[in-house]
């Protein structure tokens, strides 16, 4: 921003959801930043605090249905879109692309635009879905069952995972915030693969994460009497952060490769931990995989490589946009144990799609972050 004394205007979508809040909650202690908009189809019409009491007494406008939002003439500087997958993409294509005509209309989904070069002004959008995250339209109808409706603006999107791209992300019209999972395997994994410390083959995530990131829609997996009192792996080889994983990973590796992923869920709110396991290249040791990440993240806020008597722990992070990655050895030759830990809802979501927002607008990386985590 050019001007530090204007703030960013910004509308938050699909705001009465787990990472709808979590936006609002930084967002209203971020000194530059003003929500001028919050939509929730199911809440439209009410107030945060109905929705969520914790977000009492804080200014902020009533929440309305996308459908009313009247979009030509609305002055925004970023849209936050964290709605569910498949829908992201023709939203933000509607407020993407200039018509006439309000929100998304027939007009839009039949007339093949070249919607990169009919950006609305100056409007920056951060996806929080899954919507643009894969660079392959093909690859996201198959692993999502949905024909992408806006294969020109995925050409244009840039995967949002901030300390590995930074320098893209600082250009960007669209951001794609990378899944939980995705952002604790990767920020592990990418340096170490680049660095040729492991093997490329033989990678084994196991993944557990607390039930909010599932999302705050009623499903009968996630009743209290369902999850309490056990654990459980879903998805079983057939996660659809597999392939987002897998590409990022390749790309950071130079040649295909494919990992072993498995998710869990675990009965608490928030948290994500995954210990991973992985090859050693011929003549490498743990320690040199600590020095590899120690190297890569020695000048970044929110990525630590914990000491070797120290495990990271879900309760570690919990309520900061914090990542603490362990490295030991494993007791079988040429094999090494990672463990990371991160807050699932924030730098496994909104917390990272704030830090993306801050490097898009030139303002600190670190605005609005800045929380120790909360302990015990």
């Amino acid at each position: 921003m050019t001007d530090s004394s204007k703030k960013i205007r910004a509308a938050v979508l699909g705001a009465s959801g787990y990472t709808g809040a979590e936006l609002i909650r930084l967002l209203v202690r971020h000194p530059n930043v003003e929500i001028t908009l919050m939509t929730a189809d199911r809440k439209a019409g009410q107030a945060i605090e109905t929705v969520y009491p914790h977000l009492t007494g804080l200014g902020l406008p009533d929440l309305i249905s996308i459908k009313d939002v009247e979009w030509p003439g609305l002055e925004l500087d970023v849209v936050f879109c964290a709605l569910p997958h498949a829908t992201s993409q023709e939203i933000i294509k509607g407020i993407l692309h200039e018509t006439g005509h309000g929100f998304i209309d027939e007009m839009i989904i039949e007339r093949p635009a070249d919607y990169a070069n009919a950006i609305k002004g100056s409007v920056k959008v951060i996806d929080l879905s899954a919507d643009f995250r894969l660079r392959d339209t093909e690859v996201y109808t198959q692993w999502y069952g949905e024909y992408h409706q806006a294969a020109e603006l995925q050409k244009e999107a840039v995967y949002g995972l901030t300390e590995h791209y930074r320098e893209d992300i600082k250009n960007a019209r669209l951001v794609a915030c990378p899944g939980c999972y995705p952002t604790a395997a990767l920020l592990t994994l990418i340096p170490l693969l680049k660095d040729k410390k492991i093997l490329k083959d033989g990678i084994i995530i196991d993944a557990k994460s607390g039930v909010s990131g599932a999302g705050r829609a009623l499903r009968e997996a996630n009743l209290f009497t369902e999850v309490s009192e056990g654990m459980h792996a879903y998805a079983i080889a057939a996660h659809r952060h597999s392939p987002e994983i897998e590409q990022e990973l390749s790309r950071a590796y130079g040649e295909d490769l494919m990992v072993t992923f498995t998710p869990h869920l675990v009965p608490m709110n928030r948290g994500e931990l995954e210990t991973i396991y992985v090859t050693l290249e011929e003549g490498q040791t743990a320690d040199d995989l600590r020095e590899s990440l120690m190297k890569t993240y020695q000048d970044e806020a929110f990525v630590h490589v914990v000491s070797e008597d120290v495990i990271p722990a879900t309760r570690h992070v919990r309520g900061s946009n914090q990542c603490l990655i362990g490295v030991y050895a494993d007791r079988v030759p040429n094999r090494a144990i990672l463990v990371v830990a991160i807050d699932n809802l924030i730098k496994g979501s909104s917390g990272q799609a704030i830090q993306n927002m801050n490097i898009m607008f030139g303002l600190p990386e670190t605005l609005s972050l800045e929380q120790v985590p909360l302990f015990p």
